[in-house]
């Protein structure tokens, strides 16, 4: 089971389409053992990133299934976000029973102000039931839901299966600051806190105090990379490799096309057959992918992973 020690990687797995559409299993177990071959300490599925929205609950579960027997040493985090707490309270329990570790929620676009955010984490959790470990999903720039320190400190505090915050904020170094230092004080119980946005500010999220990555990347590696050679105090190989990289994972980070992006990278390194995404889904323009191989060649001078594409 999940627990507030969780620390780490946890990359944010896309999933794997064929390109009529169809669910690619071979591509899902090939990503799986990256994963695992690249030091990852954890994988969350179903995300938003996911396309979660896209698979129907069969589709959904069996996903989950696949994935978690293919790496059955490492725990995985669910996607369980709903628009209804029945759907969600099916897909956790199913998902639990498949051997997750644990959810992940986020909130509904509609929530506005503070109560509203933490009334709906209470009701989430006795839907789900209190003995499912949950994270929270901070990700104001998609789910437009602000959640302020002192709102994220009440939802902790209030659920006790609240083991882990997913902070996607940006700017978010300071509310990081401003967490820790209410658990320094006394007022907030010790949560994991594994962080997002396509890694972009993972080198000073670290020095910040939190407890690893939970993103999609499409070189899981580097975020390995950065996490252990900050826990060890090299922080500047920290830096030095997670600069090289940075162009890149710009890149990927465009509002729109960044799955796009990032299914393409996967694509050419192998671990996935296909970059497609199930409809409605975007891809990139010609000129786009010629823009992330002259990224993946720029960096093949600073990385021996991304020199072996060619």
């Amino acid at each position: 089971m999940l627990t507030s020690s969780a620390q780490g990687v946890y990359p944010i797995a896309p999933t794997p389409f064929l390109d009529d559409g169809s669910l690619d299993w071979k591509s899902t177990d090939r990503m799986i053992d990256h994963y695992v071959g690249s030091g990852a300490t954890g994988v969350t599925i179903l995300g938003i990133m996911g396309e979660a929205p896209k698979l129907d609950h069969s589709e959904a579960v069996a996903f989950a299934e696949r994935t978690i027997k293919r790496a059955p040493n490492l725990p995985f985090i669910v996607g369980v976000s709903a628009p209804g707490f029945a759907a969600m309270r099916s897909l956790a329990h199913e998902v639990m029973i498949k051997g997750a570790a644990g959810v992940m929620i986020a909130p509904p676009p509609s929530l506005r102000t503070d109560d509203q955010i933490v009334t709906y984490y209470v009701q989430a959790v006795e839907a789900i039931g209190k003995d499912i470990p949950f994270v929270i999903q901070d990700y104001p720039l998609t789910l437009s839901v602000i959640m302020t320190p002192h709102v994220i400190r009440r939802i902790i505090m209030d659920n006790p299966s609240c083991v882990m915050l997913k902070h996607e904020d940006w700017p978010g170094l300071e509310k990081i600051s401003t967490l820790r230092k209410f658990e320094s004080e006394g007022s907030l119980r010790h949560v994991s806190i594994l962080t997002g946005n396509g890694g972009l500010f993972l080198d000073f999220e670290m020095e910040r105090g939190v407890d690893g990555a939970m993103t999609g990347y499409a070189f899981p590696e580097l975020l390995v990379d950065v996490v252990s050679l900050q826990k060890v105090g090299k922080r500047d190989d920290a830096h030095n490799i997670f600069d090289a990289h940075l162009p890149l994972m710009r890149y990927e980070q465009q509002q729109g096309i960044g799955l796009a992006v990032r299914k393409y990278t996967l694509m050419r390194r192998g671990i996935l057959a296909s970059d497609a995404q199930r409809k409605p889904g975007s891809g990139i323009s010609a000129t786009a992918k010629a823009e992330v191989e002259y990224l993946l060649r720029r960096l093949s001078a600073h990385d021996p992973r991304a020199a072996q594409l060619f």
